[in-house]
């Protein structure tokens, strides 16, 4: 876990997770094992970032958003993670849920309630369930990506 982050009540970080420097963790966040979280993310309470998942510097995660690491999750057997990744400066809304496997772009914002089942481009505002492109974001609305 890097300096400044701060983790509040009832948050899990599994062995073998990487928290970058200056985040927030908030409540009741779940981060398992080989998860990395870059620097200066804010995750709201009740996120769950299972294996597979990276996330980029300065990602706002809202509270509620699910992972998922599985296509065809079942009670018994061998499975592999599948890989998801959030790329720099990502916003995602309060309870969405990003199904494994695809790659959230930099700088691009999901809107609340959405399912994203595919990639989601650079700079894209997408909304729904699944998840569409609505508009284009400024570039200039991530000024701050290092």
């Amino acid at each position: 876990m890097g300096d400044g982050t701060v983790v509040w009540v009832n948050t899990q970080i599994r062995e073998g997770a990487s928290i970058g420097r200056n985040c927030t963790l908030g409540k009741d966040v779940f981060v398992d094992s080989g998860v990395s979280v870059g620097d200066r993310c804010k995750i709201q309470n009740g996120v769950q970032l299972f294996r597979g998942v990276t996330v980029g510097n300065q990602v706002f995660i809202g509270p509620c958003v699910v992972f998922t690491n599985d296509r065809e999750p079942r009670a018994v057997g061998a499975w592999t993670p599948i890989e998801t990744v959030v790329e720099d400066g990502v916003s995602i809304g309060a309870n969405c849920t990003i199904i494994c496997g695809v790659r959230l772009a930099r700088g691009c914002m999901i809107g609340a309630g959405s399912v994203v089942t595919r990639d989601v481009e650079p700079f894209s505002l997408v909304v729904g369930n699944p998840a569409r492109h609505l508009r284009w974001l400024p570039e200039s609305s991530n000024q701050q990506l290092e």
